[in-house]
């Protein structure tokens, strides 16, 4: 833990100045979002480890719960999560072991599988989803705040080519 009022980020942009080294502005950010990461990361696993739950592992039952009937399509998984198949093969297998989920043919794609939340796994996942409340996410901050992180990061997401905008021209799609 550094000493107090020390921030060694703006000291390193302090440095990168002084030593005539070209983005300050965007070193200190890339090293503030990362280290915010690891701040926030800390603070959910802590939050979710009693549960026996890791964060990957709670959004893939957050996304199953938030499903109409409750169960995905893998590949489907994958893409909404932003995680290779395999990743996603992996927490499946995890959650699988505890009865969160589980497997069943898509009916839709003989060769495709659809995982489904189980009893358990709604149940795990509403009492991870207040642990994970209870810290705010590990980032307790006032709306406003959060608010604008959130803008700031989904300008710089959409600039890095993370998503695509939707077309204007296009209706919204109904849930």
């Amino acid at each position: 833990m550094p000493e107090a009022g020390f921030d060694p980020i703006q000291e390193a942009r302090r440095q990168w100045v002084a030593h005539g080294l070209s983005e300050p502005e965007a070193m200190a950010a890339a090293t503030s979002i990362i280290r915010a990461q690891q701040l926030v990361s800390t603070a959910v696993d802590r939050a979710l480890r009693p549960l026996g739950l890791t964060f990957a592992r709670y959004e893939v039952l957050m996304l199953l719960g938030f499903s109409k009937a409750g169960a995905l399509p893998t590949t489907k998984m994958a893409d909404r999560l932003m995680v290779h198949p395999t990743g996603v093969t992996k927490l499946i297998d995890k959650l699988e072991e505890k009865d969160l989920v589980q497997r069943e043919p898509n009916p839709a794609d003989r060769r495709g599988t659809l995982v489904r939340i189980t009893p358990t796994g709604r149940r795990l996942s509403a009492k991870a989803t207040k642990a994970v409340e209870k810290v705010r996410f590990g980032i307790d901050l006032d709306d406003a705040s959060l608010e604008g992180i959130q803008q700031s990061l989904t300008a710089f997401r959409h600039a890095s080519g993370d998503y695509l905008q939707p077309s204007r021209s296009r209706a919204p799609r109904r849930a």
